[in-house]
């Protein structure tokens, strides 16, 4: 089957290969990349994606279910595979059956286990001031308790920072004291004769801002794929993120819009002028957020193209007056490079007012992932 003949994404794994490269340069020698390919790999194709991993070396990955784990076993992914969010006890089979690492989400949950009766590996969350999942980090009794479950096989604890990507006072106070708590439990836990159990803390920017902490895994996420949440952030690590992913779609149609004539649903955009307008075949169904709707741009034959009228399901509209050679097949680029110019993942969430990582994450699955 022809792959790039609607809407695709392609995935430069030779930037995947960098970036991993990068964040093993900051890490401590002894601390493993555990890289988080949750969200289709936030969009980029889990599988595709684990595979390259795989190949140069990675032996952990951590995922948000148990299906996400499933997949990646029945099509030869090896190694740790962490669950990071609640597993059903109707899917207690496939932590069992895939040979994944369930998190314990909080005491409840690991009596849950325990009920079941059967050996589960697991890593206990702790809730250092996320207040998300996890048992909070001052119920140290609980958390010993939890280790000593004995058909729960304990291999690891892990937490979470929140606030890794500030850059002020406020944010750089509330992350080490996040880190000092993880710390205290794991130490507290050594001291109570608990031990051989692997730890870890920083995502993505955990890494970029505190690459000096020493743990036994880092959850490289949304940086791994070359790009940051927003457009403005900043980061202490000195390194060259490459963008992985490219998003492109077909020129379906071109066609003249004459002065006073509107288009699109809700007839949201006027002309002012005869202008030369495209049909593109992609739209919100593929992950296009519709809030660009008549804001934001594509890339076509190297040149800027106004998006224009509400974006649809399976289209959206751009003005093409700019550009004299464009016709129907053309390839529309609206992540990724086209001649000089460049849109990145950041530019199209800024221009929606949300961050990358939701703009990557919502990539549809009728979208084609093409290694290149």
């Amino acid at each position: 089957m022809y792959q790039k003949g609607r809407a695709w994404i392609e995935l430069n794994m030779e930037h995947l290969k960098h970036n991993m490269e990068q964040f093993r340069s900051l890490l401590p020698p002894d601390c493993d990349l555990m890289p988080a390919v949750k969200a289709n790999a936030y969009g980029h194709g889990a599988l595709l994606v684990s595979k390259a991993l795989q190949a140069q070396g990675v032996k952990s990955f951590c995922v948000a279910s148990a299906a996400e784990g499933a997949m990646l076993r029945r099509n030869g992914i090896t190694g740790d595979i962490l669950v990071l969010s609640y597993t059903h006890p109707e899917q207690f089979d496939d932590l069992i059956s895939y040979h994944l690492i369930q998190t314990v989400v909080d005491g409840d949950y690991a009596r849950q286990l325990k009920r079941d009766g059967r050996r589960f590996t697991v890593h206990v969350g702790i809730d250092t001031g996320m207040h998300r999942l996890g048992e909070r980090w001052d119920h140290m009794e609980e958390i010993v308790k939890i280790f000593r479950i004995p058909n729960l096989n304990v291999t690891g604890i892990y937490s979470h920072l929140c606030v890794s990507d500030g850059k002020d006072g406020r944010d750089r106070a509330y992350t080490l004291e996040q880190i000092h708590h993880f710390e205290y439990v794991a130490e507290e836990l050594h001291r109570r004769g608990i031990s051989g159990f692997k730890c870890h803390l920083q995502g993505s920017y955990g890494i970029l801002n505190y690459s000096e902490l020493c743990f036994d895994y880092a959850r490289a996420g949304i940086a791994l794929y070359g790009i940051l949440s927003g457009k403005n952030d900043k980061i202490n690590a000195s390194v060259e993120l490459k963008p992985v992913l490219s998003l492109k779609a077909r020129v379906e149609s071109v066609k003249m819009l004459y002065q006073g004539e509107s288009a699109g649903y809700g007839l949201t955009y006027s002309a002012g002028k005869n202008q030369k307008i495209g049909v593109l075949s992609i739209g919100y169904a593929d992950g296009v957020p519709r809030s660009l709707s008549n804001r934001g741009q594509v890339l076509c034959n190297g040149k800027p193209a106004p998006v224009i009228g509400r974006i649809c399901m399976d289209q959206m509209l751009v003005d093409l007056s700019d550009i004299e050679q464009a016709a129907p097949g053309d390839e529309a680029v609206l992540i990724g490079k086209s001649g000089d110019l460049e849109i990145r993942a950041e530019d199209m969430a800024g221009w929606a007012g949300t961050i990358s990582n939701e703009i990557l994450s919502r990539m549809g699955e009728r979208l084609e992932r093409i290694a290149v």
